[in-house]
């Protein structure tokens, strides 16, 4: 029975969800994620708060740094099978790509997607790579299908995904 225990330590010691605090350009907390590993994917629930009201662009970017006050710092969208932008692109995915997250008149919203492309395990499409990587909300909406960011703006919010 000890060694059945043993043999399920390695497992249990890698990260199976990562929380992520988002910040606006002027350092405040505008929202919280998690990103948990599901049968499928990775399962994301953003809850944001203090945004202007509308649909926002909503995406894993490839750099683990969220300098303000535009978010540059973060690069392009989480993209490590090379394929266009946008869920309605008939050649994408990026892996980095989710629906867009609606924000109310109150400024709340909030998003819970799987995303099918990327994992909280090793690997090239692992969230934890070297180098990090972050979440990313827009000021604008994602049209889905415009390399390289569907016409979503500047970057409102940031946040390092952490194990």
């Amino acid at each position: 029975m000890l060694a059945m225990l043993g043999l399920g330590l390695p497992a249990i010691a890698h990260a199976q969800s990562a929380r992520v605090q988002l910040k606006d350009a002027q350092a405040n907390v505008v929202g919280t994620a998690t990103l948990s590993e599901v049968p499928g994917g990775v399962r994301v629930t953003l809850r944001v708060n203090g945004l202007k009201p509308g649909e926002h662009g909503f995406h894993i970017h490839t750099v683990g740094k969220c300098e303000p006050p535009d978010f540059m710092s973060a690069g392009a969208h989480f993209n490590p099978y090379g394929k266009h932008h946008g869920l309605a692109n008939p050649d994408g995915p990026h892996a980095g790509d989710f629906p867009n997250l609606e924000v109310g008149a109150d400024g709340t919203g909030s998003l819970d997607a799987i995303d099918s492309l990327v994992t909280l395990k090793e690997g090239p499409n692992s969230v934890f790579r070297s180098g990090g990587t972050t979440l990313i909300v827009h000021a604008d909406p994602d049209d889905e299908k415009t390399d390289p960011a569907g016409n979503s703006g500047a970057r409102v919010a940031c946040g390092v995904i952490e194990r």
